[in-house]
C-alpha cells in the first residue's frame, strides 16, 4: 500500500488526556474516537481533579468538530479541515459506535473499556482494509494486549517527543577533552569593561547552541555561548575560579555544574532557568538561595512564588485546615527545609524564617490555580516539573508576564505519572524546545551533594 494513502488512527482516551487537542496533529490521516473513550472523558471532568480541566478541554474540541455534523457525517469522518485554530489537520475525525459490539468467542471481555477500545481497532482493521489501522495509546499493558488480541498496528503517541533515548537530552553545557586553548586554533579576543569575550571558528564548535557552557579538564577554562553565526562562534570567558567564587544568601558552590546552575539562576537577562539532575544535586537549595538573593538583597524582583505538581492535591487540598499557603504546606516542605538549611546557625531560626517569608513575600501556590493568572515580576519556583505534561508545562510558563523568571526544576528518575516517562515528560519537551532561546539556560547538576549515603542510591538503587 502507498505511503500517501491516509491511515485511520484510533485514539485511547489518555490521549486526549495528555494532550486535548491531539486528535489535531494527524496530519492527512483520519481520527477515530470510539465512544467509551467519550464516556471516560464524561467520568473524569467531574471525578478525578487533576487532569478535570484536559478532559474538559477535550470534550469542548471534539465538539467543536463535530457540531456542524449530522449523526451519518459523523460515524462517517467530518473534515477536520473545517476547524478553526492554528493545525494543520486535514484528515477526517469519526465517532465509532463501540456499543454495537458484540461479545463474541474472542479472550476480550467487552465490560471492560480498554477491551472495547481494542475490540473496535480490530473491527475497524477489518473494515478499512487493506488500508493501515493504529490504536494509539500511552497505556504500556494495553499495547500489549491489543497486539496479542490481533490489532496490527499500535503505537505510544509521539508527536511531543523530541528524543528518543534520555541519553541524547541536552545537558547544557560541553565538558571538552584536554585544554580548550591547545586545541582551539585562531581566536579573537575583545575587553567589554570588566568581560572579555571570544570569537572562534565555527568548525571548532560546531553544534553548541545559546547560553550553553564550556568547560575542559584543566579546571581553569569555563565559558558560555552567547552567539554565533555560520562562521564564528562568540563566547564570554566566565573562569572557572570566578565561577567557583559565586554566592547567593550564603550558599557558594560545591562543584562547577553548581557554578554553572548560579550563573544562569542570577543573570537577570535570562527569563527561564531548567535544572535536572539526581536527587541531592542541590536542585531546590540553588534556587530558593538565588530567589532570596535576587528578591532581597538585589531587589530586581517582588516575591517568590512556590508551586510543584501535586497529583493529588486537587483532591484532597479542599479538607485540609487553613489558608492556601497553609493547606500546600506539606506538598512544599522541601521548600521550608531549604529554607530551615539557609538559617539554621541564626540565633532565632524561626524569626529568621518568618521575617524572610515576609521580606521576600514568598508564596505557596497550588498549580490548579496557577491557570488564567499573569504573573509580573516575581520570580516562580517550579518544583518536580517531571511529571508534567508539555501541555501543563506551557500553562505555566505562558503565565509569565513582564519582568518575571521561572524556574523549572526535576529529575527525571523520579516520575510518578502514569503516562508518561523520561523521554515524554513535560520537563524533557521543554529542555529541547528551548534550548537555544537566547532567553533560557539549562544545567543539569551532575553528582550527589547531599551526602555519601544520598549518592550510594543514587548509583546503586
Amino acid at each position: 500500500m502507498p505511503e500517501t494513502t491516509p491511515k485511520y488512527y484510533l485514539l485511547d482516551t489518555n490521549i486526549l488526556l495528555h494532550e486535548p487537542l491531539a486528535f489535531l496533529n494527524f496530519e492527512e490521516h483520519n481520527v477515530i474516537i470510539p465512544m467509551v473513550v467519550l464516556e471516560e472523558l464524561d467520568n473524569i471532568k467531574d471525578r478525578h481533579k487533576d487532569v478535570s480541566r484536559e478532559a474538559r478541554v477535550a470534550i469542548r474540541s471534539l465538539e467543536d468538530a463535530l457540531k456542524d455534523a449530522s449523526p451519518e457525517e459523523i460515524i462517517a469522518g467530518v473534515p477536520l479541515s473545517r476547524m478553526q485554530g492554528a493545525h494543520h489537520a486535514e484528515g477526517t475525525l469519526a465517532i465509532f459506535p463501540d456499543y454495537q459490539l458484540k461479545q463474541t468467542d474472542s479472550v476480550l471481555n467487552l465490560s471492560e473499556n480498554d477491551h472495547r477500545i481494542i475490540q473496535a481497532a480490530i473491527e475497524l482493521q477489518k473494515k478499512h482494509a487493506p488500508a493501515k489501522v493504529v490504536l494509539v495509546t500511552k497505556d504500556i499493558n494495553m499495547r500489549l494486549k491489543a497486539k496479542g488480541a490481533g490489532v496490527k498496528f499500535v503505537e505510544d503517541y509521539r508527536t511531543d517527543q523530541l528524543i528518543d533515548d534520555i541519553r541524547f537530552l541536552s545537558k547544557g553545557f560541553v565538558e571538552l577533552e584536554g585544554d580548550f586553548w591547545q586545541t582551539v586554533g585562531e581566536v579573537t579576543s575583545m575587553q567589554e569593561g570588566r568581560e572579555t569575550f571570544h570569537e572562534v571558528e565555527r568548525s571548532v564548535l560546531p553544534s553548541v547552541f545559546r547560553n550553553q557552557y564550556l568547560i575542559d579538564d584543566t579546571e581553569h577554562f569555563a565559558a558560555k555561548v552567547v552567539g554565533y553565526d555560520g562562521a564564528h562562534v562568540r563566547l564570554h570567558d566566565l573562569g572557572f575560579e570566578r565561577m567557583m567564587s559565586y554566592h547567593a544568601w550564603g550558599i557558594h558552590p560545591k562543584n562547577i555544574y553548581q557554578a554553572m546552575a548560579m550563573n544562569a539562576l542570577l543573570d537577570p537577562s535570562i527569563d527561564l532557568v531548567i535544572l535536572t539532575g539526581p536527587a541531592g544535586s542541590g536542585k531546590t537549595l540553588l534556587a530558593l538561595a538565588s530567589a532570596l538573593e535576587l528578591v532581597i538583597e538585589q531587589g530586581i524582583y517582588e516575591k517568590i512564588i512556590v508551586t510543584r505538581n501535586t497529583p493529588e492535591i486537587a483532591e484532597s487540598i479542599g479538607y485540609l485546615p487553613g489558608t492556601e499557603e497553609e493547606k500546600m504546606a506539606p506538598w512544599l516542605a522541601a521548600i521550608t527545609d531549604s529554607l530551615e538549611v539557609l538559617h539554621k546557625h541564626d540565633e532565632s531560626m524561626d524569626s529568621s524564617l518568618n521575617y524572610i517569608m515576609n521580606k521576600a513575600n514568598i508564596q505557596f501556590k497550588s498549580l490548579n490555580f496557577m491557570r488564567g493568572r499573569s504573573i509580573q515580576n516575581a520570580i516562580v519556583l517550579l518544583d518536580e516539573s517531571q511529571n508534567l505534561t508539555a501541555s501543563q508545562l506551557k500553562t505555566i510558563i505562558t503565565r509569565c508576564g513582564t519582568g518575571t523568571k521561572i524556574i523549572c526544576s526535576g529529575n527525571l528518575a523520579q516520575i510518578d505519572s502514569y503516562y508518561l516517562t523520561a523521554v515524554t515528560s513535560g520537563l524533557t519537551y521543554i529542555v529541547e524546545r528551548f534550548k537555544d532561546y537566547p532567553g533560557s539556560a539549562t544545567v543539569n547538576l551532575n553528582g550527589v551533594v547531599r551526602s555519601s549515603l544520598a549518592q550510594y542510591a543514587e548509583e546503586n538503587l
